[in-house]
């Protein structure tokens, strides 16, 4: 029997890898259509019928998934996939859904459509009730990066995320600095480390800096609405806060 497959996805590569390993693994599926923001999710279920099950990715570029599901009604299960392990929560099993942590592995799909075909038993409209689900998961604290191990030398050294004054990036390098003033590169780029650090403490300030709010001891009105911040231990470049983003900082350093 066909069932029909919805895929909510913004990254090109997991898409391919989900509907590569469906194919091989699940000829069953047929994928109706790949969506990629929260917007277009919303359009798309207002002009066609449910599907028999959706894929669908946490973290889209336009905010979390979630959102759909509270616009819409959608009488369907869904298998969330996340590349983060905060939403692997004890519902997505006991709410009759589950989640697939990504890259997605073969093994892993094969759980989640076992459990759509015991749950759904094939029949439509006998699909589990999402709104608890979703509920429990926006109302749940994140759990944010608290240690680091940097290399030095040839041991790694592990630091608390407390003890972390800033983090900077040039030339594709990153590199971390203390509040003792030590500095030590890592391989993550500030793109990842945005999402892994707590936002009550941390600040994207601008493309090359991510600044602990304890770091800042003070700010400068600059030219064209521009602010240009003090840190201890003193940086290794200017960092500057664009006009655009100067509001959005100052709410942050206020705690709001």
């Amino acid at each position: 029997m066909r069932q029909r497959v919805l895929i909510i996805e913004d990254e090109a590569p997991a898409y391919r890898r989900l509907n590569g390993l469906l194919q091989e693994h699940h000829p069953e599926f047929e994928v109706l259509e790949v969506i990629d923001a929260i917007s277009e999710a919303v359009r798309w279920f207002d002009h066609h019928k449910a599907p028999d099950l959706i894929f669908s990715d946490i973290q889209l570029s336009d905010g979390l998934s979630f959102e759909i599901f509270r616009r819409v009604k959608v009488p369907c299960p869904i298998i969330f996939t996340t590349a983060y392990d905060e939403y692997m929560l004890e519902a997505f099993r006991t709410n009759g859904i589950d989640y697939l942590l990504k890259p997605i592995e073969a093994q892993d799909l094969l759980r989640g459509v076992a459990k759509f075909k015991t749950l759904t038993g094939n029949r439509p409209g006998d699909q589990p009730d999402l709104s608890q689900l979703i509920e429990r998961i926006t109302q749940r604290t994140p759990k944010f990066k608290e240690r680091f191990l940097v290399k030095v030398g040839a041991k790694l050294l592990p630091l608390l995320a407390e003890d972390i004054a800033y983090f900077t990036s040039s030339e594709g390098m990153t590199e971390l600095t203390t509040r003792e003033g030590r500095r030590y590169p890592i391989d993550q780029p500030l793109d990842d480390l945005e999402g892994q650090l707590d936002p009550a403490t941390f600040h994207r300030v601008n493309r090359h800096c991510i600044a602990c709010h304890a770091a800042i001891v003070l700010v400068h009105q600059h030219f064209q609405g521009k602010l240009k911040l003090a840190l201890v231990p003193p940086a290794p470049q200017e960092i500057m806060v664009s006009r655009e983003k100067a509001r959005a900082f100052k709410e942050w350093m206020e705690g709001q």
